[in-house]
């Protein structure tokens, strides 16, 4: 029997706050009672430690005082900003601030995350309340991914140039947003005959652009450089880099250091040489991805932020089908490895020569564009989301073009019950609504996200709630758990006054933020029950005498002499079975049973599969669940051998148990004060070896 239905964050849910802190203050903040509560509670890390080392790289953000954030100042600082987010909506449009019931939600939401039943997107762990969006009001950082399509690239839509696909991806790339895109502009250039243009003819004039030290600057100047070339302005750019900082100086904001201008001035040359080639001829296919993959490549080298990128394009296409057949196109070994390039096909196609590339290098991936318009979940029609064009880079959200999402992850195998499990989904959905409430700094993404308000409420640790309760077990409660999504949405879009969201639900491939709580990502199995996964720590750390005295084993780094390698155990949990004893076929049921009882937007599923037996199947695999998904990618499993330090490492039971003899449970290390005058990197989008402090 299903639970009842309960009140939306029912009062009665958590303690009564503090009176003092029911007074209306012109900023929100969490009762500091409340919170000094969970100073010295250890946080529930998982597997042995591993989420706690992931954390202090990725998220434990600089203090004012110089130290590194503790895990309950973490929350403290992304609930805050969550809720004073809500009150500058609020107080904005005159809808009345009631403090006290905030006080009692957000406390909610600060339990719900600390004991890891539910986690923002690294995205908003890093960033939410923090000065990027305090201060500098960046609120398009806190969303995970976009997409852009190019198709419209020449319509000169409301005065945009030809190069704004380009620079929206460069922007939000290196705001730590990874982006989709097509290739339609190759399409709309031959059909209408536009032509590449010469900006080195003798009617150019020259003109010296200073680069300012900012993002901005290097967004503009890349702009400049490819309008000069599609926007037929005779305009030739030279570029001053003096203004453009040094190499190695701390990034404010958002953690890293400066690579000084020569990845900028790569760039440029690089594109430089990309469109020479094109003057006087239609853009193509491979320019428009080649001038993504460089953006991309440079956003890496930049040290400004990790990149995402996926490119989407026409399966009977032979131009596009081998832009990673670096045979054929030598040029792009250099940089086409920036982003994973699907195609979008189409129901009833032909697979067979796709499947055979599919075969050999797991490439390209599928995104079926009339399922994504058609359904909500699958079977189920939905007629308000039509205007979908792509999906993300990790494909578990078709998206609009110019199109945002904020995603958060909920642990089902975390909860006791279903009721405790929607307790759950109520702060997970507050958290990502209020996110659908800030502004960009893009007028065009913002006319989209006011209209659509999409968010993606996922699912991680999938593997472990199917072998603990069963699979008809997961059914159950991911369809009671569905619906129970729309009456919250519903709930909360007339609290905000806002519309309902176009869709809600999503399985994201997750990353570093499973890890925190101990999961399996996603919708995925893990390669083997029992690993090694080793971590990468400064020597200059204050937690390495912590992990040394806790137990774990620690060797210099073979690569990186300012480092030193941990070595954690992990066990993924009783019964939870390896990779290699799910077959090609019953991950592909899986996805589908994901996309039919729970997300409504798509499932992010890379399906393992084994070259020789199981790669003749493809095509057969790829006819049948074509009407059961809306997009899938496939990765052929193949052996690399050993090498020194490998990150990740299968063992068997023996040898974990020993390991994890060795660490002491009463470990010490969430009590450590970490000084190190490094500020966070934010999480690399949907990888989840990056394992480096």
């Amino acid at each position: 029997m299903l639970p009842s239905s309960i009140h939306i964050l029912d009062p009665t849910m958590s303690s009564v706050p503090n009176q003092s802190s029911c007074r209306n203050t012109e900023s929100f903040s969490l009762d500091p009672d409340f919170v000094a509560s969970y100073a010295e509670t250890k946080p529930p890390f998982g597997f042995n430690g591993l989420g706690e080392i992931v954390y202090r790289r990725t998220y434990s953000r600089l203090k004012v005082d110089g130290t590194r954030e503790q895990w309950f100042e973490t929350i403290e600082r992304v609930v805050n900003g969550t809720f004073c987010r809500q009150q500058e909506w609020a107080d904005r449009n005159m809808l009345g601030w009631d403090a006290c019931d905030a006080q009692r939600k957000a406390q909610t939401m600060y339990d719900k995350i600390f004991t890891m039943k539910f986690l923002p997107p690294g995205r908003g762990l890093w960033a939410m309340g923090s000065p990027l969006t305090e201060e500098r009001r960046l609120f398009a950082a806190l969303n995970n991914c976009a997409f852009v399509s190019t198709s419209k690239m020449w319509d000169n839509i409301d005065g945009a140039r030809p190069s704004k696909p380009f620079v929206f991806l460069m922007d939000a790339a290196m705001l730590g947003v990874g982006v989709g895109f097509d290739t339609r502009g190759a399409q709309a250039a031959h059909a209408q005959n536009i032509l590449v243009g010469n900006p080195h003819s003798a009617h150019a004039r020259t003109v010296t652009f200073t680069v300012p030290d900012s993002r901005e600057g290097w967004v503009e100047s890349t702009g400049l450089l490819i309008d000069s070339y599609l926007a037929y302005e005779h305009v030739n750019y030279e570029f001053d880099y003096s203004q453009v900082r040094a190499a190695g100086l701390p990034i404010k904001g958002f953690g890293g250091v400066t690579s000084g201008p020569e990845p900028l001035r790569e760039l440029h040359q690089l594109i430089r040489h990309a469109l020479d080639k094109h003057i006087g001829q239609p853009l193509s296919v491979t320019a428009i991805v080649d001038l993504m993959n460089l953006i991309g490549k440079c956003v890496v080298s930049g040290n400004v932020r990790r990149t995402a990128e996926i490119a989407f394009g026409d399966p009977h296409d032979p131009e596009y089908i081998d832009l990673k057949n670096y045979d054929v196109n030598p040029h792009r070994a250099a940089f086409g490895w920036t982003s994973n390039n699907s195609v979008f096909a189409t129901v009833g196609m032909d697979y067979s020569d796709v499947s055979r590339r599919v075969q050999k290098n797991g490439e390209p991936g599928f995104q079926w564009m009339e399922n994504a318009r058609r359904y909500g979940r699958m079977g189920e029609e939905n007629t308000r989301d039509t205007r979908v064009e792509g999906a993300n880079p990790c494909n578990e959200q078709c998206l609009e073009s110019y199109e945002l999402c904020c995603l958060v992850e909920t642990f089902p195998a975390n909860h006791d019950s279903l009721d405790d499990y929607f307790e759950t989904l109520e702060s997970a959905l507050l958290y990502a609504k209020t996110v659908t409430l800030l502004p960009t700094h893009w007028p065009e993404t913002n006319r989209v996200m006011l209209r659509n308000r999409r968010i993606g409420t996922s699912v991680s640790g999938v593997a472990q709630f199917i072998t603990r309760h069963g699979l008809n077990e997961l059914r159950t409660w991911l369809d009671a758990a569905y619906a129970r999504v729309q009456e919250i949405d519903s709930h909360i879009s007339e609290l905000f006054c806002v519309p309902k969201s176009v869709k809600t639900t999503s399985v994201k491939p997750s990353g570093t933020v499973s890890l925190l709580a101990g999961a399996t990502p996603g919708m995925h199995y893990p390669e083997s029950r029992f690993c090694i996964r080793r971590v990468r720590v400064s020597k200059n750390s204050d937690i390495l005498p912590a992990l040394e005295e806790a137990g774990y084993f620690i060797e210099d780094d073979v690569v990186d002499k300012s480092s030193m390698v941990v070595e954690i155990p992990v066990d993924h949990g009783e019964g939870v079975r390896g990779l290699r004893d799910v077959s090609m076929w019953e991950q592909l049921a899986l996805a589908a049973l994901l996309q039919k009882y729970w997300s409504d937007n798509q499932v992010s599923c890379t399906i393992t599969f084994d070259p020789a037996s199981e790669g003749p199947q493809l095509n057969n695999a790829l006819d049948y669940y074509q009407y059961q998904l809306k997009g899938v990618s496939f990765l052929p499993r193949i052996d690399y051998g050993a090498y020194p330090q490998m990150p990740y490492e299968a063992i068997d039971e023996a040898t974990y148990n020993k390991m994890a003899r060795n660490i002491k449970s009463e470990s010490q290390l969430h009590l450590v004060r970490d000084s190190e005058k490094k500020d966070a990197e934010a999480e690399r989008f949907c990888t989840n070896d990056s394992c480096t402090i």
